[in-house]
């Protein structure tokens, strides 16, 4: 997101929400309790694998526009903008190369922190790409990461919160889960994701134990 769980990915090294995550500070963290927006299942969805990440999709809320890796065109709804903080979070990710998080967080990602997202993004890429021994712009593996559940925070049609839940093999052979908090606003006629604090996800993330007071993905 988002925030992809320690040990899913088949490359040596993976994108991890780091050790410090839970002890971060951060008001765009999420939390146990607080004011939440009602919850309303999505209808009507498909799902797509991408690269080992398995994503929602709807004929009627979006991603209308998918092309390359890239996934673009959410309707101004309460659903467009859960699919749109899913899709484009993931995306923003070193996982998956330059050719798809250079241009998912420069067109698609906005606020005071976006520079620094993509600059982190561009640091972690280059250093797992060269610790396994990569070519340059290969992407650095599948990740096998359940996108599993969320929980609003708030909604407008101008922006939105939701807290979304990862979930992935532990080295142990266990579930391990992670939430990650994703804004967006709509903006140029489409939802953008705003960058976490400090261009860091790892400020907007933290473990996750149970799924009570979360709404689950159909199907």
């Amino acid at each position: 997101m988002l925030v992809l769980l320690t040990a899913c990915s088949s490359a040596p090294t993976t994108v991890a929400i780091p050790a410090s995550a839970a002890a971060t500070s951060s008001s765009s963290k999420p939390t146990p309790d607080g004011p939440q927006a009602s919850p309303v299942r999505l209808s009507r969805l498909t799902w797509q694998d991408f690269h080992g990440v398995r994503l929602p999709l709807s004929d009627v809320d979006g991603p209308r526009r998918l092309d390359h890796d890239r996934a673009a065109g959410f309707a101004r709804t309460r659903q467009g903008a859960l699919l749109a903080a899913l899709h484009i979070a993931v995306r923003a990710n070193a996982q998956w190369g330059p050719d798809v998080f250079e241009p998912t967080i420069a067109e698609q990602v906005t606020g005071p922190d976006a520079d620094k997202l993509l600059e982190e993004t561009r640091t972690q890429y280059e250093q797992s790409r060269r610790e396994a021994g990569l070519p340059n712009g290969s992407a650095l593996g599948v990740a096998y990461v359940a996108e599993e559940a969320y929980r609003w925070q708030s909604y407008t049609p101008d922006a939105a919160t939701v807290d979304l839940v990862s979930a992935g093999p532990s080295p142990a052979g266990t579930t391990v889960r992670a939430v990650t908090r994703v804004q967006v606003v709509w903006r140029g006629g489409d939802w953008r994701v705003v960058a976490p604090l400090g261009g860091d996800w790892g400020n907007a993330a933290g473990p996750l134990t149970s799924l009570d007071g979360y709404t689950t993905f159909e199907g």
